[in-house]
């Protein structure tokens, strides 16, 4: 029997293919929704007075499509004024992209020289090492209270970015092949050439795997500072901690909770996207 023939190897072929992998997330997806529903039925019937904090996922689905045509408890219909999700994601949105766009264009070139270079390394590691061990959200109350209810959340958002993307990068600097360098240096290239056209090239990948990460801890960033920080202000962190503790709306609790899962989901993806396009035009894949 020819390898191409053999069952095993089919298999194996078929488990790596896109489309198995896409049913096998929507069958994940199916499952904890199917447990979900379990769990929020077995509460409602036992009668337990916990079944409030877990509704269903019709109730929440039902409260999702809602806010985006009014919040409860944010808007006064009484009077016309209206808040809904669309406000409360441009509120988030404007603190996040402005506090990761900082951390990207002052991370990536810091990386690029404390990488490179061992003067900038001595001077700027010792900092980075006192400051890095520090959660984010220690700077909450300060950051607000010096900055505002814009500029404090931005600013956590900046610093659980900063770090992920500066250590990659400085990984990805050390980590470029000697050969490649000293192929560049006897084509007669210029210390600059090799540092513009291998050098940063090379740590793109470390760079995107930065980006990653610091997306991630920056959604939890912004959600948990809005959560603590902000008073009277609007985001989706607010409105977690509004409809949840003041009053009582858990289904819209949970439908804000899709919606950030829902925008960490699609800002990974177009940074996966982006890698993908500058790994096709450089011609590194």
């Amino acid at each position: 029997m020819s390898k191409g023939k053999n069952p095993i190897d089919r298999f194996e072929k078929l488990l790596t293919t896109r489309w198995l992998q896409i049913l096998l997330g929507c069958l994940s997806i199916i499952a904890f929704v199917a447990l979900w529903v379990l769990a929020s039925m077995y509460l409602e019937e036992s009668g337990s007075d916990k079944a409030v904090f877990l509704p269903g996922p019709r109730t929440v689905a039902d409260a999702f499509f809602d806010s985006f045509e009014s919040l409860p408890g944010l808007s006064d219909p009484a009077i016309g004024y209206r808040v809904t999700m669309w406000d409360l994601i441009l509120s988030s949105m404007g603190r996040f992209l402005s506090g990761f766009f900082v951390a990207f264009m002052l991370a990536f070139p810091l990386g690029l020289l404390m990488g490179s270079l061992k003067t900038v390394e001595s001077l700027g590691r010792p900092i980075v090492e006192i400051f890095r061990p520090i959660p984010p959200l220690a700077w909450v109350p300060i950051f607000v209270l010096i900055f505002g209810a814009f500029w404090g959340p931005a600013g956590i958002v900046f610093l659980g970015a900063f770090f992920p993307i500066l250590i990659n990068v400085i990984f990805g600097v050390k980590s470029v092949d000697v050969t490649l360098i000293d192929a560049a240096r006897t084509l007669g290239a210029k210390r600059s050439d090799i540092f513009l056209k291998v050098v940063v090239p090379a740590t793109v990948p470390y760079l995107m795997t930065g980006v990653k990460i610091g997306l991630g801890v920056a959604w939890m960033c912004i959600v948990a500072a809005e959560f603590i920080g902000i008073q009277g202000g609007t985001g989706l962190g607010y409105w977690l901690s509004l409809s949840s503790m003041t009053y009582g709306l858990y289904p819209y609790t949970y439908a804000a909770m899709i919606m950030i899962a829902i925008l960490s989901t699609l800002t990974t993806g177009l940074a996966g996207l982006l890698e993908q396009r500058f790994y096709k035009w450089s011609g590194m894949k």
